[in-house]
């Protein structure tokens, strides 16, 4: 009996995994159970949470250099990601951070604004966190979560009611606690696939590649250097990730020259 459960429950796995299995931008293979429009409720919902917990930023000058850069970033991402106008929101927040959402958010802490020093820099986390989200990164670990660790249960659920009562699940997909001010990092596999996706978006939208190899030197500087080594760190070290951005570059600054604009939105 024990025998037959697991041969069914596997072959219905197996069913599920070849319904589901998509690729991302980069081409490599994903598993997407969910659908986008329940992550993208979910995204809104954390977004008013995060807007009702955390204190926003009411230095207008701020706000306009943040949106600005968003907005030129925004503009080339593909309406199949989010067909809407994206809301952008600074929060007055010392944590060195961003993050996007799906259902078009934003959101930006100052603390990063003194980190990234100029508008290539600020663009390029944008384009980094919009990355995951053109990515389907929230998706990917939700599905993920739901198959290894909840089982077939659930799993049924996703396919035949196409929703799912454990916002819990989906919260921790998209970087979030139901807390909301609580980031939780993305694998080191969508970390470097999202700074793939950036690095080509913010090149497309007129900033400076290069500026994202400038922006890492001053992670490493602001966080004290090589803390720990990379294999114990969920996101890959700023050396790997100057390496990895560096092999792209000839591509990235190719598509930089041939941009129509460059944006002027300040510091």
């Amino acid at each position: 009996m024990l025998r037959r459960f697991i041969m069914v429950s596997s072959a219905a796995l197996l069913s599920v995994a070849l319904v589901a299995c998509t690729t991302s931008p980069t081409g490599r293979s994903q598993l997407l159970l969910f659908p986008e429009s329940q992550l993208s409720e979910m995204g809104v919902q954390a977004f008013a949470g995060m807007k009702s917990d955390i204190k926003i930023s009411n230095k207008a000058v701020q706000n306009e250099y943040v949106q600005c850069i968003a907005k030129s970033i925004t503009q080339h991402v593909s309406k199949d990601v989010f067909d809407g106008e994206w809301e952008v929101v600074v929060f007055d927040d010392a944590q060195v951070n961003a993050f996007a959402l799906p259902g078009g958010k934003i959101g930006v802490y100052t603390g990063l604004l003194d980190v990234a020093v100029n508008q290539h820099q600020v663009a390029a986390v944008i384009g980094h966190e919009v990355g995951h989200v053109i990515a389907h990164h929230g998706n990917e670990r939700v599905s993920q979560n739901a198959v290894i660790g909840t089982g077939q249960q659930i799993v049924n659920q996703v396919l035949q009611a196409k929703e799912v009562s454990n916002s819990g699940l989906i919260m921790s997909g998209l970087g979030l606690t139901t807390q909301y001010a609580v980031a939780l990092p993305f694998s080191r596999t969508h970390e470097s696939e999202a700074d793939e996706i950036g690095l080509d978006l913010m090149a497309k939208a007129g900033f400076d590649p290069k500026q994202s190899v400038e922006l890492w030197k001053n992670m490493s500087k602001a966080s004290g250097g090589e803390s720990q080594a990379e294999f114990f760190s969920t996101h890959p070290s700023p050396t790997t990730r100057i390496e990895d951005l560096q092999s792209k570059m000839d591509a990235a600054l190719i598509t930089y020259k041939s941009a129509v604009n460059r944006p002027k939105c300040g510091p």
